[in-house]
């Protein structure tokens, strides 16, 4: 099979990419003002800061979300062939489904698929511990029974 016209397509195509990038760098006016450079906000006037504490659990459950839809990206060329394929792609698949399961087990048990999580409680460094890496507990932490230690909150502004 001949690939050089792939390539030649593909060099093409990034080639394309980059002298437009180029074209557009050197011909776009450049006159920045504060509506330019406001947070867009489809049409509406930006309220607030554009940069907020965005709660990681989003790319927990969206990196699930792409493992599972990947799974159903290999899945349906296998169902689809099912008949032709032999033993082999049989227990290649269960590996596959078995090594996902275990994944999806994992962050079930871990609570990460539960949106509302307990309040957690950070253990304070064992004695031991802190001299071996140096580590000090914090002057505001306050130490509790159990070896808990709890940051009291802010005082207002």
């Amino acid at each position: 099979m001949n690939f050089v016209p792939i390539f030649l397509f593909l060099a093409a195509s990034v080639v394309v990419v980059f002298a437009s990038l180029l074209v557009a760098r050197i011909l776009a006016p450049r006159k920045p003002d504060p509506v330019k450079l406001s947070t867009y906000e489809c049409g509406e006037q930006p309220v607030g800061s554009s940069w907020i504490r965005f709660n990681t659990r989003f790319y927990v459950i969206a990196l699930i979300f792409v493992v599972f839809d990947v799974e159903v990206l290999f899945l349906f060329p296998w169902g689809v062939n099912l008949t032709s394929l032999g033993l082999f792609a049989w227990i290649e698949m269960a590996v596959f489904i078995a090594i996902l399961a275990v994944g999806l087990a994992y962050v079930w048990v871990k609570g990460d698929l539960e949106w509302i999580k307990p309040h957690q409680t950070i253990r304070a460094p064992r004695p031991a511990d802190a001299v071996s890496t140096g580590a000090r507990p914090a002057a505001a932490a306050m130490p509790l029974s159990g070896g808990r230690i709890e940051v009291p909150p802010a005082p207002p502004q």
